[in-house]
């Protein structure tokens, strides 16, 4: 393996403002918000244009809506999926939020239940609201994957690739740290542009609702899956029969949930509204 010092090493601050300790302002905590505000906006215009039935008032509770199933979600599936002999010696630990962790599976099924609720006090349609959620869903990925490596966290597997990177959180090899793929960057390329890609083509072309959440849990699926490849695996969680990782592992129920929704969706009588145009 070529000598580290020919690689860059991540020491970028993951602080914009640090006030001491655990208190500050943080590039991940800034991603979200720059997430739920771009979804905000595409859904007000959406609205203006007569493609979502909501007032100013829905959106702002949709939205209040999204960010909590978000947050509770990430941080929930983070605690019982990852983090579970933790949470079982200290359940308090589920709300110690400044010790990080979210997990984006926990996310999405806590976006897909916040607005199914949503759905039903408002008495819409949930699959319309869903694939409104799922075209801008993939923003929040590349935001968030493109701060994880502000963060140096969630590295890749060690490479001699000439754009791997040195990330000095990450555990050493042979006592030396090591060039690791920058798989953050890969997530927010396979994850993020390319599952927004597929979502806004569905969207834009498909008029039975509920088929761009089907494909948009496809695309995800299958991508987490193919960019794990890529990252190391996280401390202390499993890999199943030698290669698989937890990852990789928690997208098959949601690859199967997306082609069952797929199928079931596609002799849906309801239909989107016309006129529909590019984000």
């Amino acid at each position: 393996m070529p000598a580290p010092h020919l690689y860059w090493t991540d020491n970028l601050n993951p602080w914009i403002v640090h006030f001491g300790g655990n208190f500050g302002i943080k590039w991940y905590g800034v991603a979200y918000m720059l997430g739920f505000f771009s979804a905000f906006l595409i859904w007000s215009r959406w609205a203006r244009q007569g493609r979502l039935p909501l007032n100013a008032d829905d959106l702002l509770t949709l939205l209040t809506y999204a960010m909590v199933g978000v947050m509770a979600g990430g941080r929930l599936g983070y605690c019982l999926l990852y983090n579970l002999d933790t949470v079982r010696h200290n359940p308090l630990e589920i709300v110690a939020v400044w010790h990080g962790g979210m997990a984006s599976h926990g996310g999405i099924a806590g976006l897909i239940l916040a607005i199914w609720i949503f759905a039903h006090i408002r008495k819409l349609n949930p699959w319309m609201i869903l694939d409104a959620a799922a075209v801008v869903g993939p923003l929040g990925i590349i935001l968030g994957r493109i701060a994880n490596f502000i963060n140096g966290e969630l590295w890749g597997r060690p490479s001699t690739v000439p754009w791997a990177v040195i990330f000095p959180d990450a555990p050493l090899v042979n006592g030396i740290e090591v060039p690791r793929h920058p798989s953050q960057l890969y997530a927010a390329g396979i994850e993020g542009i390319i599952v927004l890609l597929v979502a806004q083509r569905m969207f834009h072309r498909q008029r039975r609702p509920g088929m761009t959440t089907a494909a948009v849990c496809i695309a995800y699926g299958v991508g987490r899956f193919i960019d794990e490849f890529w990252r190391q695996p996280d401390v202390g969680q499993p890999v199943f029969w030698g290669w698989m990782s937890k990852g990789q592992l928690l997208t098959i129920p949601m690859i199967l949930c997306g082609v069952g929704l797929w199928t079931w969706r596609s002799f849906a009588k309801d239909r989107m509204p016309e006129g529909i145009e590019e984000a």
